[in-house]
């Protein structure tokens, strides 16, 4: 079976989970896995969020049901939808209807030909208005009968009131200074209820790359006060230990982190490229290429030093995403398709060696363990 892959106004075939290809990993139809549940956590990656959905719907795939989601940009878009139940191949029919050039939704301004793009990314609102990607979240979401984050709750005692949700969204409050976590952060906060705060609106605001897109904004009805809230990699690109307990009891089940960067290379500005070599269809001058250079930086950099902690690296799966950059709003068709099928296979290997045993026996020694709240 395959599903339509719509990039940049092409259509192209993307096989689904229900191939089973030795080079994907893919699961033969009518074998069904035991259920197994997991916490998930996605890294932020704009259009390589591709490579997350192909990664999810392998996990899901083989057994692994998501207990709760935490993500960051792309990746609270891609765990927004696994929170509300898409699972397998019903992933990847959700890719296939994100049409990329849409989400690149230019102001007024930056329509203009040339200037028009650079006036508006230097005028500070955002080159995109990104209203048709909060649109498009908020109706895929209905279409899985979630709409605010009250139809995500669990009951989970163990979990502080206002952290019983499938789903948590990576923000950056830039007046406050501070990352905050949607909805966990709703209450305490902003002064509002979590259960009626619409998904669509925490996803956007986890996407809204600074200069890049529009800001959103918050309003405290307690102060006054508005808050703007920019992508949350601004802070934390990748939140690993946003789900681990911090009780120092042993976890029931793990937590899987899924980053879609390329392998290491000598520098971070060399390993992850986040515009297309031209700049919106004109060369790239040198002062923006410092700025392309300094965002990724900024978005990325931080969480290496994580990553590269041996508790972390035995339970993360890493897409390569090979020259697919964050806001390759113009990838082709087959590297489109190269990107989903690359996630896929790579959780698919991944998960075919993790031994859950092994990395308690490993990880969490004792409660006294530095380690010891890893999950």
């Amino acid at each position: 079976m395959t599903v339509t892959l719509r990039v940049g106004g092409n259509m192209t075939s993307m096989a689904t989970t229900t191939t089973a290809t030795a080079a994907s990993g893919r699961t033969t139809p009518g074998r069904r896995p035991r259920t197994r549940p997991a916490d998930l956590v996605l890294e932020g990656g704009g259009v390589k969020g591709i490579g997350l959905a192909g990664a999810v719907a392998a996990m899901t795939d083989r057994g692994w049901t998501p207990h709760r989601i935490s993500g960051t940009s792309a990746g609270a878009l891609v765990g927004a939808m696994a929170a509300a139940g898409a699972a397998g191949e019903q992933l990847g029919d959700i890719t296939a209807r994100l049409n990329f050039r849409e989400v690149a939704d230019r102001s007024g301004i930056g329509r203009l030909p040339l200037a028009g793009p650079a006036l508006a990314f230097l005028g500070g609102q955002g080159l995109y208005q990104g209203e048709w990607l909060h649109t498009w979240v908020a109706e895929e979401l209905a279409a899985l009968g979630v709409h605010t984050f009250g139809d995500l709750r669990i009951d989970d005692d163990s979990l502080p009131r206002d952290q019983r949700y499938r789903l948590v969204v990576t923000c950056s409050d830039l007046t406050l200074g501070q990352l905050v976590r949607l909805p966990w952060d709703y209450r305490a906060v902003y002064g509002l209820d979590p259960d009626t705060q619409p998904v669509a609106d925490a996803v956007r605001a986890s996407m809204a790359i600074p200069f890049l897109f529009k800001p959103t904004t918050l309003t405290n009805p307690r102060t006054g006060l508005t808050s703007t809230l920019v992508d949350g990699g601004l802070l934390s690109n990748f939140p690993i230990d946003s789900l681990d307990r911090t009780d120092g009891r042993e976890p029931g089940w793990p937590t899987f982190g899924v980053t879609i960067t390329t392998a290491p290379k000598p520098g971070i500005g060399d390993r992850v490229a986040l515009f297309h070599s031209r700049w919106f269809d004109i060369p790239q001058p040198a002062p923006l290429r410092l700025l392309e250079q300094l965002i990724t930086t900024m978005l990325l950099g931080r969480d290496q030093a994580v990553m590269n902690q041996p508790w972390v690296a035995a339970r993360t799966i890493h897409v390569d995403a090979g020259a697919v950059g964050l806001l390759d709003f113009g990838i082709s068709p087959e590297r489109a398709r190269a990107l989903y099928d690359s996630g896929y296979a790579q959780a698919a290997e991944f998960l075919e060696h993790f031994d859950w045993r092994r990395y308690k026996r490993r990880f969490r020694r004792d409660s006294s363990d530095a380690v010891s709240g890893a999950g």
